[in-house]
């Protein structure tokens, strides 16, 4: 496991290498200045030598390669750099909303596997009845469904028609507080709409994985000898259909953080949504560096888990040839 972990890890540096450099490369060739964003409104009656001075003095005036390097030597040093739209270290920005972004992903992915087992389960139990045609057309349909129109239509159902739960935000209105239960409550409707959008793929693929393990001889042998269903569905077919799902974690993480990105931006929850919008809007290399270089690294570390939880869990597989 270590091994396949530092392998991993040394395959890591290359990538987000290239990966920083692309974002800086792309970044000089956006039609928005930076300088005007920094600005602001500002702008519009300053003069050419004011904003020569501005571009020098933020050092958007030297080529992308020396900005990048500039970026790459004070990151690797600690440094993440200032953020010029937010007015805050880099640091800072990724710390005040991180940890908000990350309770909606986990949130919502653990909410989205543990239902979507369960109704790829019931649908796998019985191929061709009633419960599985509902479940794969409900899973189809959401697979359809863009999050963005998800997330709108529950703000109008829930918030607005049915007054149930907050539309928006991380508190109440007017709150000078920031406690568990307004986090809790306003956490409801953005997670359940991400964990919606991932719905589809786990049904589908449980379903699929359980149904193709309830017609192994090795399934049909412990029926013959006698085991209740109950015990045969969970205690072989389960372990044997999830694993195709373990490799589907990883690949899923690019789609949840597009996705959390468009929840957070509909919800206003304070992630790094509107951070990475403006990050890119404003052209603010640091910032918009930095939270590429986070979701690159989210996306390997997601490969990596699926890789570790399908050597751990499938017998024919071993780590030490990964």
């Amino acid at each position: 496991m270590a091994r396949l972990a530092g392998r991993r890890t040394l395959f890591a540096v290359p990538v987000l290498l290239v990966v920083t450099f692309g974002v800086f490369a792309i970044a000089a060739a956006s039609p928005f200045d930076p300088v005007k964003a920094y600005a602001g409104t500002a702008a519009l009656g300053a003069d050419q030598q004011t904003l020569d001075r501005l571009r020098d003095n933020l050092g958007v005036d030297q080529p992308f390669a020396a900005r990048w390097w500039h970026w790459l030597t004070s990151a690797l040093a600690g440094d993440l750099g200032h953020s010029g739209v937010m007015r805050q270290p880099v640091a800072q920005v990724i710390g005040e909303r991180l940890v908000w972004s990350a309770l909606l992903c986990a949130v919502a992915f653990a909410a989205a596997v543990l239902v979507g087992t369960l109704l790829g389960v019931l649908a796998a139990r019985r191929p061709g009845s009633l419960v599985d045609r509902t479940v794969t057309s409900l899973a189809y349909t959401l697979e359809a469904a863009p999050v963005f129109w998800i997330a709108l239509l529950s703000i109008w159902l829930f918030a607005l028609q049915w007054d149930v739960l907050p539309a928006g935000g991380l508190t109440d209105t007017g709150s000078a507080q920031v406690t568990p239960s307004q986090v809790t409550s306003h956490l409801v409707l953005p997670a359940g709409v991400l964990a919606v959008s991932q719905l589809p793929w786990f049904t589908l693929y449980v379903r699929q994985g359980v149904g193709d393990a309830l017609a192994e001889d090795p399934v049909r042998g412990a029926r013959a000898r006698g085991l209740s269903e109950r015990t045969v569905l969970l205690g072989h077919a389960l372990r044997s259909g999830l694993l195709p799902v373990l490799t589907l974690i990883g690949s899923r993480v690019p789609e949840l953080i597009t996705g959390a990105l468009l929840v957070e931006s509909v919800f206003s929850w304070p992630g790094i949504a509107a951070a990475t919008v403006e990050a890119a809007t404003a052209v603010d290399f640091p910032l918009l560096a930095a939270l590429t270089t986070l979701a690159t690294a989210a996306v390997l570390a997601g490969n990596l888990l699926a890789d570790l939880l399908y050597g751990l869990f499938d017998p024919r597989v071993k780590l030490s040839d990964m």
